[in-house]
């Protein structure tokens, strides 16, 4: 079965899956990339993917962009994802051929976002081209893309769960932090250091839970433009012995200190489309107490079994002005785990099960090529749960 992914860049969220693709379809893979774009544009994903033998780079010839457009014409199926793939994806659908659009929610700010030229684009291809007739179905990569698509009358009845897979790796969760002979439980938080990332939520909470008299060092990663206004609060708040900053630091070195924390606070709003740090800290043993807001959180925990949710922040809530209820409610999901360490290893030990046994590339790769299979012999998806699950 020859399958071809057509997508903005070759990253690090699309990569794992791809190269598992490429194995399981024994080589009968392609990945067309269809913009050149800068290292700063690759959310400091800066490793290069040339050597990949499924890549095809559309933007870098006449020839390879003729190519690729010969692919959409002759796979047994394809996957478009953005605006970018659009000219391929209009062509596939003139022929009725299987394929998917992949995709994050489309309405994060509401039907304001109809106004944004790309998504603009997508609805009208998606109406005026009767694609709601065509053998064309949704892989969501947000647990709010499918209840967007509803409310637009796009692909209703045929969204599936789906999103970023990182690698998942073999690890023993004894082998972390042991709790029982540590009173200082490590705790983390991994970002770009801008305003939809509300780093004023863990600074707050880390001096709202000192306070309290809990012991725990929270440390903080990443730059950006809120960085200084950050080392300010932690500096005003007087908590310089419970919060770090460390700078930023090389992925694998990330993924290696996140074995060295319990806890992974996620505090972005609506704005975060996936966050593949939540797939990178529950794979590494960290519990995981994300918004859910969110777009992979309500996907990946189920609260209170394989991580902690609590209500996502207002986009409004700043340093100045922080949202008061998400503090408050991330407060009480820390402090609830701290106060239980027997119930905080359990969860961990669930959380990388779920990555490990559910949400690994290899299993997206293998449960995708079975999907693509019972819609090609007009059956419904045999999973219940998880990737290329009904959404």
């Amino acid at each position: 079965m020859k399958m071809v992914f057509y997508s903005l860049i070759m990253n690090n969220h699309q990569a794992n899956v791809a190269d598992e693709l490429w194995k399981q379809t024994g080589h009968s893979y392609c990945f067309v990339e269809l913009a050149n774009l800068q290292a700063e544009h690759r959310k400091g994903d800066a490793h290069d993917y040339s050597d990949r033998p499924y890549l095809l780079r559309a933007w870098q010839s006449d020839k390879d962009y003729s190519k690729a457009m010969e692919l959409v014409r002759t796979a047994d199926c394809c996957v478009f994802s953005g605006v970018q793939a659009l000219p391929f994806q209009k062509e596939r659908m003139e022929l009725g051929l299987l394929s998917f659009d992949m995709s994050e929610r489309w309405l994060k700010r509401g039907f304001l976002n109809l106004f944004s030229p790309a998504i603009l684009k997508m609805f009208l291809a998606y109406h005026l081209g009767g694609w709601s007739k065509k053998p064309i179905y949704k892989l969501c990569c947000s647990a709010f893309a499918a209840s967007d698509q509803h409310k637009l009358l796009t692909y209703r009845g045929r969204c599936y769960k789906w999103g970023y897979f990182t690698k998942v790796e073999k690890i023993d969760v004894e082998a972390s932090p042991d709790v029982s002979t540590s009173n200082i439980t490590p705790l983390m938080w991994c970002s770009r250091y801008l305003m939809l990332k509300h780093p004023e939520l863990p600074i707050l909470m880390a001096h709202r839970l000192r306070n309290e008299g809990y012991n725990f060092m929270l440390d903080m990663y990443g730059s950006g433009e809120y960085e200084d206004r950050a080392k300010k609060l932690v500096k005003e708040l007087g908590i310089e012995d419970v919060v770090r900053f460390v700078g930023t630091k090389p992925n694998e070195e990330l993924l290696s200190d996140m074995r060295k924390h319990e806890l992974f606070i996620f505090t972005s709003d609506k704005n975060e489309g996936w966050g593949a740090v939540a797939n990178e800290s529950m794979s590494n043993g960290c519990v995981l107490v994300a918004s859910d807001g969110i777009g992979s959180s309500p996907y990946l925990i189920e609260d209170g079994e394989t991580g902690m949710l609590f209500c996502s922040p207002n986009t409004s809530s700043s340093f100045e002005h922080p949202d008061m209820k998400a503090l408050d409610a991330l407060c009480k999901k820390v402090a609830y785990l701290l106060d239980h360490p027997q119930q905080r290893q359990a969860m961990r030990k669930r959380s990388l099960a779920l990555m490990q046994d559910m949400w690994s590339p290899k299993v997206a790769a293998e449960r995708l090529l079975v999907l693509m299979d019972c819609l090609q012999k007009g059956q419904e998806t045999m999973f219940e749960s998880g990737p290329c699950s009904k959404a």
